[in-house]
């Protein structure tokens, strides 16, 4: 078999199989349905119960088999590990390797099959006889299965974390309270360092333990519990699983390990992603995709078709991967590790049927976003009750459906352009949205401002959308290393914690001549939660030129329901739900005030919003570039209580920082590029047909799908079904501007 043709170029996979698994026949004539189909990568799952159910007996054959008779079908294989699904003998050879929870009691569960959420929490892998032990089977399965060559890529975490299994955080057992002690002497230096950041008075670094009381009080040892549980042990994990691949594959294939659905809040992908190769990622767009503060109708009433829709593409598909996308390191791939395939199915609530409009639509909006691989979850469908008869591409019986042939045309399609679709080629954008680890994880102790921060990123990614504005994310962290002009645009959303030390990083790239746009409040606390005098974070203060005047709730404009707001205490807490006017470069535009006002005294920056008389928002050049700072929550605005004005401001406001839209009339458009080749995705989120007539110029022009076109004199005629995608790939000899 040609080894080079199973690199990470192919768009198209699929899962095969989960335990319990069916008779190997079943399996063998299931792969050679998806070959005829033009699928091209299977997926097996692997479990380490089932696979060492006695220490020292590994029995991999089935594996082998299956492997082997995919190589006879020329089908690449794609293997996962369930470590967490750990044997039984493990615990019964290490009782103290059971993972402790926040009530100091041992979590004794045990994994019987995958089911639920892949044999999580598991045992603690900070034990170091469970370590040994999981990296000894790693070792063995890869030198018995890295023999095939058809095996093309290896995932050691199925959905990262520890699920709800555990039923509240872990591990607080000794090995781990042991290595989070050695992880803040290294940050820390001793212990006066620790007690200046905590504002503590330990005297030993024995009683140095986080924090485990009933109610969360943010306090700083919360903050730096939660950022070494997220992005210290689990990465060690990663990173032991990821070696120890390496160190046995005798071809060097590709480790990646993939997420649920990622939360928008945090930034710990991109810790992840630089633990092994890349970063994928879950993607299930209609298991549920609003948000409990979004205008779409509350659970239990009925759910309109188009807002569901473009929930799903949007919110589902375009956010999850612009975000996966961003977070991998430039050139690596982007995967949908588990993609929706068949009816979200939990215990008796079974969704609706993805049609093949579905799937077509999920699968190009997904490529829209950069994605180089889709592995469907699943191709048979699932037999435990937890998920009976559901997220299929087939049903439990029959060897095709309807969503089954459009997934495999789509991905025929992808797959006769593998060298724009199967590697990174996203076009880039001019603007990208902040995320802050140590923000989120000060918001995680500190309810509900999590909810705050997650819902005002989601919500800028939507306005930026809506608008036609192709965006990326960034990690705080990896501001110091932006190169100069990378991004015309930073959003920094929800900005309430933050370090002194990201905010002179966002002072150098805008005095380097970029665009900051910052939300209310930030750096009101430093990295630990401790307030700045003054209520703004001092570096940022000088940047945008203002002083802090006040900061009080504001009303939402719904007088009978309320989404976000919590009960008043007493009389005046809340301001009136008001619209902030523009001045200066705003002058003539409004945007809707969320959750907070903060106004301001200007120190050398000019006011460009107001509410009342009171200065709302402030503008101020720095350097080569400009800081803009606004006295709310903006970017609530993109699912809640939505707008035409917002939107108009949002446009305004990125125009001021020379953002371009990428619009075709009503359509949106995202671009894929490689020299002389690109993909061109036009989305139309309205409840309409659109007609548009775009000019391509000397190329040659055809549609993904193969539908018709007309062109004449450079200019193509462009008809997109409501709520629909349509792509089109662009050939020209001379390099594209």
């Amino acid at each position: 078999m040609n080894k080079q043709r199973f690199h990470l170029l192919f768009p198209l996979g699929s899962h095969l199989c989960r335990e319990p698994m069916p008779s190997m026949s079943e399996l063998k004539r299931d792969m050679e349905n998806l070959k005829r189909h033009g699928f091209n990568l299977i997926k097996l799952q692997e479990s380490w119960m089932a696979d060492e159910p006695l220490e020292g007996n590994i029995d991999l054959s089935k594996y082998e088999e299956l492997i082997e008779h995919a190589a006879r079908l020329d089908l690449g294989v794609y293997l996962g590990l369930t470590c967490e699904q750990a044997p039984g003998w493990l615990y019964r050879k290490y009782p103290d390797c059971r993972m402790v929870g926040r009530d100091g009691y041992a979590i004794h569960y045990e994994a019987q099959t995958c089911m639920p959420g892949d044999g999580k929490p598991g045992p603690c892998y900070d034990h170091p006889g469970a370590m040994d032990e999981q990296l000894r089977f790693i070792r063995e399965l890869v030198r018995i299965l890295g023999r095939y060559e058809n095996v093309v890529v290896w995932n050691t975490w199925q959905e990262i974390g520890y699920g709800a299994s555990a039923g509240q955080q872990v591990c607080y057992c000794p090995n781990t309270l042991d290595d989070f002690r050695a992880w803040l002497r290294e940050r820390y230096g001793d212990l006066d360092g620790l007690n200046r950041a905590w504002n503590s008075r330990h005297a030993s670094w024995e009683y140095v333990v986080p924090d485990r009381g009933v109610m969360r009080c943010a306090l700083p040892q919360d903050v730096d519990w939660n950022y070494f549980t997220d992005n210290v042990r689990i990465a060690a994990i990663l990173r032991r699983r990821a070696e120890t691949i390496r160190a046995a594959d005798p071809l060097g294939r590709p480790v990646f390990a993939h997420l649920g659905p990622p939360s928008v809040a945090f930034g710990s992908s991109w810790t992840y992603a630089r633990c092994q190769d890349f970063l994928g990622s879950s993607c299930y767009p209609a298991w549920w995709p609003f948000c409990q503060w979004d205008d779409a109708p509350p659970r239990r009433q009925h759910v309109e078709r188009p807002a569901a829709l473009l929930a799903e593409a949007w919110g589902g598909v375009c956010l999850n991967y612009d975000l996966m996308r961003s977070c991998n390191e430039p050139g690596r791939p982007v995967w949908a590790a588990e993609f929706q395939g068949g009816p979200v199915s939990t215990f008796f609530h079974r969704g609706r049927v993805p049609a093949p409009e579905d799937i077509r639509r999920w699968m190009l909006t997904a490529a829209a976003s950069g994605v180089t691989a889709i592995s469907f979850w699943v191709t048979r469908a699932e037999i435990m009750a937890q998920e009976t008869n559901g997220f299929s591409l087939l049903d439990s019986e029959g060897d095709t459906t309807p969503r089954f042939e459009e997934a495999a045309r789509v991905g025929a399609a992808l797959n006769r352009h593998p060298e724009l679709f199967g590697r990174p080629s996203w076009n880039g954008a001019e603007v990208a949205i902040i995320l802050n680890e140590w923000n989120a994880q000060f918001c995680a102790a500190c309810a509900p401002t999590l909810e705050h921060l997650a819902y005002s990123n989601r919500g800028w990614h939507r306005l930026l959308w809506d608008n036609g504005i192709p965006v990326d994310f960034i990690e705080a962290g990896q501001i110091r290393d932006l190169q100069p002009h990378r991004y015309k645009a930073l959003i920094l959303p929800f900005p309430l914690s933050l370090s002194e030390d990201v905010a002179a990083q966002l002072c150098r790239y805008v005095k380097q001549g970029g665009a900051l746009i910052s939300e209310a409040g930030p750096g009101r606390l430093n990295e630990h939660g401790i307030a700045n005098r003054g209520e703004l974070s001092p570096a940022l203060r000088a940047l945008f030129g203002a002083r802090h005047r006040s900061f009080d709730m504001v009303r939402e404009p719904s007088a009978t329901h309320s989404r976000w707001s919590p009960v008043e205490r007493t009389w005046g807490e809340y301001l009136d739900a008001a619209m902030l006017t523009g001045a200066g470069p705003l002058a003539g535009l409004r945007a809707r005030a969320n959750v907070y006002i903060e106004t301001f005294d200007c120190e050398g920056s000019a006011p460009v919003l107001h509410c009342g008389d009171a200065i709302a928002g402030v503008w101020r050049r720095a350097g080569q570039g400009q800081a803009w700072l606004l006295g709310t929550y903006v970017g609530h605005s993109g699912t809640a209580y939505r707008d035409p004005e917002n939107h108009k401001f949002v446009r305004t406001l990125m125009a001021a920082c020379g953002v371009e839209t990428a619009r075709a009339g009503e359509l949106l458009v995202r671009k894929r590029a490689i020299s002389g080749k690109q993909a061109w995705f036009f989305t139309n989120p309205t409840d309409h047909d659109v007609a548009a007539v775009v000019p391509v110029g000397r190329g040659r022009v055809e549609d993904l799908l193969g539908e018709p076109l007309t062109v004449v004199n450079g200019e193509v005629s462009l008809a997109v079904r409501a709520l629909d995608v349509r792509a089109l790939i662009v050939t020209c000899e001379e390099q594209f501007s």
